[in-house]
C-alpha cells in the first residue's frame, strides 16, 4: 500500500480514467451562439463588461449574459461531468432575479430556483454521463428581465472525447396548419364594435371570401349606413345605445349572414384591437409611400378580411431635434405651435383619408417628454395642441411613449408615472374623434392597476420583445409572465406583452423571417390569444408568405382573442416545463393551451378538475378546425418542444 502510495505521487502509476478527462471551459466556446435577454454574452466579463463578481466574491474566468439566456452544447456522448458557480452579478446591487438551469436530452438535471442580486454564488455539480445535448439557460425570475445579469464562474465540462461544441435547436418543417380559406364570403371577428356619441363611425366588417361582394344591413342605428360593396359603417351615433346588426355578405359562391354589434357609449376597444406597426418591421425608416404601401397590403394580403384594422405610424414620422438633415431636420412646430411632420410625411391629414378609403384606421406615436426614444419632437408642454392636431388628422389611435418623460417627471412614484397619461387621456376625451390610447411605458407602476382609470385601453407590461437576442426566451417569459394580471384586463382596456414579431421583420439590423421555430410561432399566437392581448402585428405586410398567414388568419384561433366576455386566460397547472391555460369564453365554452416550453416533445394532459368542470366535453382543435371527439374526465396530448396544443371544449 505504501509503495502504491508513493507511486502516485511521484506520478509512476496511470490516474484512474475520472482523473485523466480533459476540461473544456464555457468561456472558451462560441459565445455568438448564446442568446441574451440584453447586450450580448461576454467571456470573463459581466454582461457591462467588467469583472465577474457574485456577493463580493471575484472569478477571473466565466460566463456574463442576461436573462433570459440559452446555450445549446453538443456533449458528443463524452462529457462526464459540469460544475460551475452561478448567481447574479454584484453590478446590479440586490437586483435583478435569475432562475438558472441545466437540463440534458430534455430532462431537468439541476434548477436553482430564483436566485436574488447579493445573494451569494451557488456550486453546480452535475452528472453528465450518457448525456448527448446540454442546455444551459438563465431565465428571468418573478419580475421581468430587468437587471437580470447571470454569471456562469469558473464553469467547467469535463470530457474523455471531443470537446463540447455550440449546436442549433432542431430544424422543424414549416407546416400550415389552418386550413384554406373558403371562397365562400364568412363573417369573421370582431363582431363587437365600440363608439362614442357623435364621433365618426368607421368599422368594416371583416369577411373572408372570394370577391366582389354585396353587403347589406338590417338593424343599423340612425345615422350609419353600410357601404354595399365594401362592407363598411360610416356615419355617426348620437345617443348610447347598443344595435344588434344582420350583416348579410354574398359573392358568386353563396352568402353568409351574422349579428354584429356597434355599442355607442364611453368605451372603445371593447375586444382586443387588431393591427400592424412600423416599429419592428423598420423603427424609424419610415414614409408617407411606405405606410401606404403596408396599408394596401394589409388588404390585398386578406388581413383586413380576419379583422386587422390598425395601421399605426410608430417613431420618426415628425422633426428630429437637433436634427440637420433636411428631410428629418427643422422647427419641430409651426408659429402657432402644431406639430411639424417630416418631409417624408408630407401631407398628415391626405395619409389618413388614404388609410380610411381602405375601410382601415390611422395610428400615430409620440412621447408624453420633450422627446421621444428616437430623438424627435415630443408633447411635453404641448398636449392639448397635440391632441386636437392628430384628431384633425384624422387618427384613431395614439400610442403615447414613455421615453425621455422620465427626465421632468420629477419623480418616480406612481403618481409621477400616472400624470402624463392622465393629462393625455383627459385631452382625448374633448375630441370629436375616437382615439384608442396605448399607455406604452413598460410596466412601471403596476400600470395594469390605473391603466383604465386615467382612459387607456392597452398597456405595455413589458420590455421590448425585438430588443432581446433570444426572441423565444424574451417572448416566453413576457408572454407566461403575464400570469398574475388577469384580474386588470377586460373590455376597454387590455394587457400588452408587446407586439406580434411574425413574419420578415427587422432582426439584427437585417429585415429577415423571425428567428422563431414554427412550432415557436404556433405558441405565440395562441398565448396572445389566450392573453386577450392586443394583435399589432410588426412583420412587412407586404411578403406574408402563406404559413404566416395561416398563422396570423385562423379564425378560430382569432376568436378566442376576440371573445366579447373579454377575460384573460390564466395558468390552472404549471410544473417546470409545462403549463396547462384556460380561458373562459361567451357560451360557455373554455379555451384550454397546453404549452411545453421544455426542449422536447413530452406528454401533457388537462384534466376536468384543474379546469374547473365535468362531464363530457367535445374537443376542437383550433389551429387544424377540426373535431377530435368527446372527452371525460380529462384531454391529452403530446407536445412537441417549444410547442403548443390550442383546444376549445364544448359541452355536450
Amino acid at each position: 500500500m505504501l509503495t502504491t502510495l508513493l507511486a502516485l505521487i511521484v506520478g509512476l502509476v496511470p490516474a484512474s480514467p475520472a482523473a485523466q478527462a480533459n476540461e473544456w471551459r464555457l468561456e472558451t466556446a462560441d459565445l455568438s451562439r448564446m442568446s441574451a435577454g440584453w447586450g450580448k454574452a461576454l467571456a470573463n466579463a459581466s454582461i457591462q463588461e467588467k469583472g465577474l463578481s457574485v456577493a463580493g466574491k471575484t472569478f477571473e474566468r466565466g460566463v456574463g449574459t442576461h436573462a433570459s439566456s440559452t446555450l445549446r452544447l453538443d456533449l458528443h456522448g463524452s462529457a462526464t461531468r459540469f460544475r460551475a458557480w452561478i448567481g447574479v452579478d454584484d453590478e446590479v446591487g440586490s437586483r435583478g432575479s435569475v432562475v438558472f438551469r441545466v437540463s440534458a436530452d430534455g430532462k431537468r438535471l439541476y434548477d436553482s430556483g430564483v436566485m436574488h442580486g447579493g445573494e451569494p454564488a451557488r456550486q453546480v455539480d452535475v452528472d453528465l454521463r450518457g448525456c448527448r445535448i446540454l442546455t444551459l439557460s438563465a431565465l428571468p425570475g418573478e419580475d421581468g428581465i430587468d437587471f437580470d445579469h447571470a454569471d456562469w464562474c469558473d464553469a467547467v465540462i469535463a470530457h474523455t472525447g471531443s470537446a463540447p461544441a455550440p449546436v442549433e435547436p432542431p430544424k422543424e418543417p414549416f407546416v400550415r396548419l389552418t386550413p384554406p380559406t373558403s371562397r365562400l364570403p364568412r363573417v369573421n371577428w370582431p363582431r363587437l364594435f365600440g363608439v362614442r356619441p357623435g364621433s365618426p363611425v368607421l368599422f368594416t366588417v371583416p369577411v373572408s371570401g372570394d370577391r366582389p361582394m354585396r353587403f347589406r344591413a338590417q338593424g343599423l342605428p340612425p345615422g350609419v349606413t353600410i357601404d354595399a360593396a365594401t362592407g363598411s359603417f360610416r356615419g355617426s351615433i348620437s345617443a348610447e345605445g347598443e344595435w344588434p346588426v344582420r350583416v348579410t355578405a354574398r359573392n358568386r359562391w353563396g352568402a353568409c349572414t351574422r349579428t354584429v354589434t356597434l355599442r355607442c357609449g364611453e368605451t372603445l376597444a371593447l375586444t382586443p384591437p387588431m393591427g400592424w406597426s412600423t416599429w419592428y418591421m423598420a423603427y424609424t425608416n419610415i414614409s408617407d409611400a411606405f405606410v401606404r404601401r403596408q396599408a394596401e397590403a394589409m388588404r390585398t394580403s386578406g388581413l383586413a378580411d380576419h379583422g386587422y384594422s390598425y395601421i399605426n405610424i410608430d417613431d420618426g414620422w415628425n422633426i428630429r431635434l437637433g436634427s440637420d438633415d433636411p428631410v428629418l431636420g427643422g422647427a419641430p412646430r409651426d408659429g402657432l405651435g402644431n406639430l411639424r411632420p417630416n418631409a417624408l410625411f408630407p401631407d398628415m391629414r391626405g395619409l389618413c383619408d388614404a388609410i380610411h378609403a381602405q375601410g382601415l384606421k390611422a395610428g400615430i406615436y409620440i412621447s408624453p417628454g420633450p422627446s421621444t426614444c428616437a430623438g424627435f419632437e415630443g408633447s411635453w408642454r404641448r398636449e392639448a395642441a397635440d391632441a386636437k392636431q392628430f384628431a384633425d388628422w384624422g387618427f384613431d389611435f395614439l400610442k403615447y411613449d414613455w421615453c425621455s418623460y422620465g427626465n421632468v417627471a420629477g419623480g418616480s412614484d406612481r403618481v409621477h408615472m400616472v400624470r402624463p397619461y392622465q393629462l393625455m387621456g383627459d385631452l382625448l376625451r374633448l375630441q370629436k374623434r375616437d382615439m384608442v390610447y396605448n399607455l406604452c411605458q413598460y410596466g412601471m407602476g403596476d400600470v395594469q392597476r390605473w391603466g383604465t382609470q386615467v382612459g387607456g385601453n392597452f398597456w405595455r407590461t413589458t420590455g421590448d420583445l425585438g430588443a432581446a437576442s433570444d426572441l423565444w426566451e424574451s417572448t416566453a417569459a413576457c408572454g407566461f409572465g403575464q400570469a398574475g394580471k388577469e384580474a386588470f384586463a377586460g373590455p376597454g382596456g387590455w394587457n400588452d406583452p408587446d407586439n406580434i414579431l411574425l413574419g420578415r421583420i427587422l432582426w439584427r439590423g437585417a429585415l429577415a423571417p423571425t428567428p422563431l421555430t414554427p412550432n415557436e410561432q404556433y405558441t405565440y399566437m395562441s398565448l396572445w390569444s389566450s392573453l386577450a392581448a392586443p394583435l399589432v402585428l410588426s412583420g412587412d405586410l407586404t411578403q406574408m408568405d402563406d404559413f404566416t398567414l395561416g398563422l396570423l388568419c385562423n379564425d378560430e384561433v382569432i376568436a378566442v382573442n376576440q371573445d366579447v366576455l373579454g377575460i384573460q386566460g390564466k395558468p390552472v397547472l404549471r410544473s417546470e416545463e409545462t403549463e396547462v391555460w384556460a380561458k373562459p369564453l361567451a357560451g360557455g365554452d373554455l379555451a384550454v393551451g397546453l404549452f411545453n416550453r421544455g426542449d422536447a416533445a413530452t406528454r401533457m394532459s388537462a384534466p376536468w378538475k384543474a379546469l374547473g368542470i365535468s362531464g363530457q366535453w367535445k374537443v376542437r382543435d383550433l389551429w387544424r378546425q377540426r373535431g377530435l371527439g368527446i372527452r371525460e374526465d380529462q384531454f391529452g396530448a403530446t407536445v412537441p418542444r417549444h410547442g403548443v396544443v390550442f383546444v376549445r371544449l364544448s359541452r355536450v
